[in-house]
Order: C-alpha cells, then structure tokens, then sequence
C-alpha cells in the first residue's frame, strides 16, 4: 500500500488558498465516478473537513478532494 502524504497545516493553507484567484466552473467532472455538481460550495465543505482533520491519517479524504480538484482545474485551464 502506497504512504499518503500527511499536509502539514502550512502545506494544506497553501492548497486552500490557491483556489482563491481562480475562476472556478459550476460543475466539474473530475473522473468517471466524481462528478461534483457545485464546485464552489464543495470546496467550502472540504477546505473546513481538511483543517479539522489534517492531522490524521484517517481523515485525508478532504485534502486528497482537493488536491485532485486544483490537479484536474490546472490541467483543463492549460
């Protein structure tokens, strides 16, 4: 099994923030099996679940959202 990164609170503001000047789709389909129907509202509920438990390794589903969120925006705002 592969090591998830643990984001320390720096890094995940970091990834938190680079949302923050981007125009934002409504919607985005970010694999055949997630889509997400309003971007922004889900990147508020995300950015909150990632603070509260981005210090366990149990918890990392929000932050891996987001990272896979800002990787699929960058690679389709080429």
């Amino acid at each position: 099994m592969e090591d998830l990164k643990i984001y320390s609170y720096d890094e995940l503001m970091e990834l938190i923030k680079w949302f923050d000047d981007k125009k934002l789709p409504v919607s985005i389909q970010l694999d055949k099996a997630t889509y997400i129907p309003d971007v922004k509202d889900t990147l508020e509920k995300l950015a909150v679940q990632a603070e509260i438990g981005y210090e366990n390794p149990k918890l990392q589903g929000s932050i891996f959202l987001l990272k896979r969120l800002k990787d699929k925006l960058e690679e389709t705002q080429k």
